[in-house]
């Protein structure tokens, strides 16, 4: 019987050993943690939004093949990864109207976590809870997995789902990106994704805590990438759904020596709407019409900042201090120059090309008999579930691909 190792058990390699085990291999699951799954647990400020109410591939981001990305998501599709959680895992899903998320009923990342624990008990696979992996080296019939403080073990195949480097907490300290490195695969470079932005000074540091709905975009026409969704102000920057969504076109920059702008759009109104509010008759306070559409506090620091006194009327407001007024409510220059990192990132971007994987499968290219789950692969997606959607349907193809066939057999002369 081919005994394949699953390494790390987080939510790729959870469902990786479910489905290995299922197929009828003999599996071992390793994992770090007492009980696996943290990032799940955390997650949603910890409610876990399992699946997307939708998909729009088109929304994932990956230097690599658009096609295999979108090969890979249809061979589990939504209705069926919620069908699997629902009917197969005892995990009723529920749709968030405001949001567009599939959260568990109980709103309990943890429930999630141990149904698919439970699924892993129930298809007979070995867990190894509390026990990290230190090395893994292709060796004659297999390869020899060895935990730290153990002897070496020899396995048919290897899942590695371990996971990238962010929110490290949880247990991603990269060791599958540098085990899939030293097996020969080039990376696309490692950075965060998803994770909060940073101005230096603070400028917005009063504004900590206030939150919206606000319309974020990157100015240039080639690639632009518009967000509309939760922005927060924190005591270091800005974060929420809009922010983190295009956090990675930030990263990207800084790390090749350049910027990249962000303007926001605080309210529905665009430039023209503004202009005809402040414009229209009447002896109203601007303050008053501003702070009718926006937090008091943003709108007042929005107001300084455009030079427009809080005791300006509409009938007195200069056509310049429109203007300003018009650009600051509509397309205002968010300051940043950082990130939060890896520590808060949501996901790692970057990783194993998906040309270095068969997509069918998720076989190494370099290193058969090896297979590759999760986040360790160039792809990821928004907010919104999407990436434990691309968790679920990884795991799910390595972890059949890895109990198919024969154990990897060394090439000898």
């Amino acid at each position: 019987m081919n005994h394949v190792a699953v390494i790390g058990g987080g939510a790729a390699g959870l469902v990786a050993a479910i489905f290995a085990g299922r197929a009828g291999a003999r599996v071992t699951l390793f994992e770090t943690t007492k009980r696996g799954g943290k990032k799940i647990v955390v997650s949603g400020g910890g409610r876990c939004n399992v699946l997307p109410g939708d998909v729009d591939v088109r929304r994932f981001v990956t230097d690599s093949s658009v096609n295999v990305l979108r090969r890979i998501l249809a061979s589990w599709p939504l209705p069926e990864q919620r069908t699997f959680f629902e009917d197969e895992l005892g995990v009723p899903l529920s749709l968030e109207p405001e949001t567009g998320k599939l959260f568990p009923t109980s709103n309990r990342a943890l429930d999630v976590r141990d149904a698919l624990v439970a699924g892993v008990e129930r298809a007979g696979v070995a867990t190894r809870f509390e026990t990290r992996v230190a090395d893994l080296q292709p060796v004659a019939g297999g390869w020899a997995v060895t935990p730290v403080g153990r002897a070496s073990e020899v396995f048919g195949r290897v899942v590695l789902a371990t996971g990238g480097l962010s929110v490290p907490k949880t247990g991603s300290d990269g060791f599958g990106l540098d085990a899939a490195r030293a097996l020969g695969h080039r990376l696309v470079a490692p950075y965060p994704a998803l994770t909060p932005l940073t101005a230096s000074g603070r400028p917005h540091a009063g504004l900590s805590g206030l939150s919206l709905t606000a319309r974020l975009q990157t100015p240039q026409k080639k690639n632009r990438i518009a967000t509309h969704d939760g922005f927060l102000f924190t005591h270091r920057g800005y974060s929420g759904p809009a922010v983190l969504d295009l956090s990675h076109r930030t990263t990207l920059a800084r790390r090749a020596g350049t910027s990249q702008e962000v303007a926001v759009q605080w309210t529905d109104r665009d430039a023209d709407a503004w202009d005809a509010a402040l414009r229209a008759p009447g002896a109203g306070l601007v303050a008053t019409l501003v702070r009718d559409a926006l937090p008091t506090r943003l709108a007042d620091t929005l107001l300084s900042e455009a030079g427009v006194p809080l005791e300006r009327t509409r009938a007195e407001l200069t056509r310049d201090e429109r203007r300003r007024l018009v650009a600051a409510l509509t397309a205002y220059p968010l300051p940043h120059d950082g990130d939060e990192g890896y520590v808060k990132a949501e996901v790692t971007g970057g990783g194993v090309p998906l040309g270095d994987v068969d997509p069918v499968t998720l076989e190494s290219r370099h290193a058969p008999g090896l297979f590759l789950a999760g986040e360790l692969l160039d792809a990821f997606g928004p907010i919104g579930g999407y990436n434990f959607l691309w968790a679920w349907a990884t795991g799910r193809l390595a972890g059949r691909g890895a109990a198919a066939g024969e154990p990897f057999e060394e090439e000898t002369e």
